[in-house]
C-alpha cells in the first residue's frame, strides 16, 4: 500500500518511507491511499477472537502487502502482552482500560507496535535512526519503554518544563542508554513544533536519519484502531449501537477509531471529549479552526491547543461540516467538573477514573443526556489513576495506590538535557549524541 500526504504536494510513498520518514516533505501527514475494507465475515465471528487474533487480522488488512504474515504475527504477539479489560461502570456505560501495559498508559499500545515495526523496516541500515517524540506526559514514557535498548535507534523525548506530573517525568528521564530526555522551556505545543522542525530540517536530515514517534507517525495510529474492534467484539451480542467517548488532546486516539470505522467497524458515533483546550469543539460549533496556546489542566496529556491529527480527521470525513457532524460530537469540561465526576463515580460505583478517563466519562454521560437512544457507550481510560497521585489524593481522600510498575521508578535518578526553547540548541545536542 502507498501513503499520501494530507497536503497533497508530495508523491505517495511506501510504508517503509512513511514510517521511517515520519512526515512528508510538504509538511503534511501520511495516510494510506486506501483504507482496507474488512469483510463482513470477519464481524460475524469477531466475538470468538482474542485481542491478539483481532489485532493480527486488522494489522494484516492494513500492512499485509508490506510485512510478511509471520513477521507481523511476531510483532503483534510481542507488543500486546497485557490485558485491555472492558468494565461496566453503570448500565450501558463501560470503561475500556487501556493502561495495563508497562508504563500504565494507552500509549503503550501504539508505541510497542511501532517500535517493533520500525525496527523491522530499518533492519538493514548501517546509519543509526534518531526517533524524536514530543510528549505531554504519557507518550514519552511509552516510547522510551518501547524503544529502550533497541539496537541502532536513538530516542529523543521532548517534554515541557513543569507541565508533566513528577511521576510522568521520572518515567521519561530515568532510562539512560539510547533514551535521551530533553526539557523544553514551554508548552507541549512548543515541543511538538520543535519536533516538526527537526523532522523538516534539511541540514540535519542530510547528516543523520530522523523520524517521529508521535501520532504524527502513521505506525502509531494503525495499532490504535485495534482496540476499537476488540471493544465491538465484547459488546456485539447486546445488539445495541456503539458510541465511543474518546479523551482527546492531539487526536491520535480518535483518529485510530475513525480509521477503524472507515474500514468497516460498526460505530454509531464518536465523542471527542476535551478539557478546556477546546479548539476542536469550537470548530464543530463554528466551522472555523482557530488554534490557540494550550492551557494547563489536571488532564495534562490533553493540554493541546493545535492538535496535529486534525488534518487527518478532516481528510477522512471530508472538509464539510456535515461530514464531521454526522460522525463526531465534541464536549469540553473544566477541572472542577472532572474532579467532581471522579468523586461521584467512585461514590456511586466504587470505580476509580483518572482525570483523562473522567473527561471521557463526562462526554459519554452528556451524550446520553442529549440523545434519547438505547446505546452502549464506552469511554476510554487512558492512564492509571496512580500516575497522578497528588491530583487523586486531592479528590479521593486516602487514595494511595501505587502499582509496582510505577513504584519502581520513584527512587531512580533523573538525567535530562535542558534545551530552552531553541531549535539550534536542540540540533546541536542531537548531533553530539550522534558524534557529529
Amino acid at each position: 500500500m502507498l501513503y499520501y500526504s494530507t497536503n497533497r504536494q508530495s508523491d505517495p510513498v511506501s510504508l517503509r518511507e512513511a514510517v521511517i520518514g515520519g512526515m512528508p516533505a510538504d509538511g503534511g501527514l501520511f495516510m494510506p491511499m486506501e483504507l482496507p475494507v474488512i469483510p463482513a465475515s470477519f464481524f460475524q465471528s469477531i466475538d470468538m477472537l482474542t485481542f491478539r487474533e483481532i489485532a493480527f487480522d486488522v494489522a494484516l488488512a492494513f500492512l499485509g502487502d508490506d510485512v510478511p504474515s509471520g513477521i507481523l504475527a511476531g510483532i503483534v504477539d510481542d507488543a500486546f502482552d497485557f490485558p485491555m479489560p472492558l468494565k461496566e461502570v453503570e448500565e450501558n456505560l463501560f470503561s475500556l482500560e487501556l493502561y495495563h501495559g508497562p508504563t500504565m498508559a494507552f500509549k503503550d499500545v501504539g508505541a510497542r507496535f511501532m517500535s517493533r515495526l520500525m525496527s523491522y523496516l530499518y533492519r538493514n541500515e548501517k546509519k543509526e535512526l534518531n526517533v524524536v517524540v514530543a510528549t505531554s506526559g504519557d507518550t514519552g514514557s511509552a516510547v522510551a519503554a518501547g524503544f529502550y535498548n533497541v539496537s541502532g535507534i536513538n530516542v529523543f523525548v521532548l517534554f515541557p518544563k513543569s507541565q508533566v506530573s513528577p511521576l510522568q517525568q521520572k518515567q521519561i528521564t530515568t532510562w539512560g542508554g539510547n533514551i535521551h530526555a530533553i526539557e523544553v522551556d514551554g508548552s507541549f505545543d512548543d515541543c511538538q513544533k520543535l519536533s516538526k522542525e527537526l523532522l523538516g530540517d534539511r541540514e540535519l536530515n542530510s547528516r543523520i536519519a530522523v523520524t517521529s514517534a508521535n501520532s504524527i507517525n502513521i505506525a502509531r495510529l494503525i495499532p490504535q484502531s485495534f482496540y476499537y474492534f476488540y471493544t465491538y467484539s465484547q459488546l456485539k451480542k447486546s445488539g445495541l449501537p456503539l458510541v465511543f467517548s474518546v479523551p482527546s488532546g492531539n487526536f491520535g486516539n480518535l483518529t485510530g477509531g475513525l480509521m477503524a470505522r472507515a474500514s468497516g467497524l460498526p460505530v454509531h458515533r464518536f465523542i471527542a471529549s476535551t478539557n478546556i483546550n477546546d479548539v476542536f469543539k469550537r470548530f464543530i460549533e463554528t466551522g472555523i479552526y482557530s488554534p490557540s496556546r494550550s492551557r494547563q489542566t489536571i488532564s495534562s496529556a490533553m493540554d493541546v491547543g493545535d492538535p496535529s491529527n486534525f488534518v487527518r480527521i478532516r481528510d477522512m470525513v471530508g472538509n464539510t461540516m456535515s461530514g464531521l457532524e454526522n460522525i463526531i460530537l465534541s464536549y469540553s469540561f473544566t477541572d472542577e467538573l472532572t474532579s467532581k465526576a471522579i468523586a461521584e463515580v467512585y461514590r456511586n460505583s466504587g470505580y476509580i477514573m483518572d482525570p483523562h478517563g473522567a473527561v471521557a466519562c463526562l462526554g459519554a454521560k452528556q451524550y446520553l443526556l442529549e440523545h434519547n437512544e438505547k446505546v452502549n457507550t464506552v469511554f476510554l481510560e487512558t492512564a492509571h489513576p496512580a500516575k497522578f497521585p497528588e491530583i487523586m489524593e486531592n479528590i479521593l481522600d486516602g487514595y494511595g495506590e501505587m502499582p509496582s510498575q510505577l513504584q519502581s521508578v520513584l527512587n531512580k535518578t533523573e538525567k535530562y538535557h535542558k534545551a530552552g526553547n531553541d531549535l539550534q540548541e536542540l540540533k546541536e545536542h542531537i548531533k553530539d549524541i550522534n558524534r557529529i
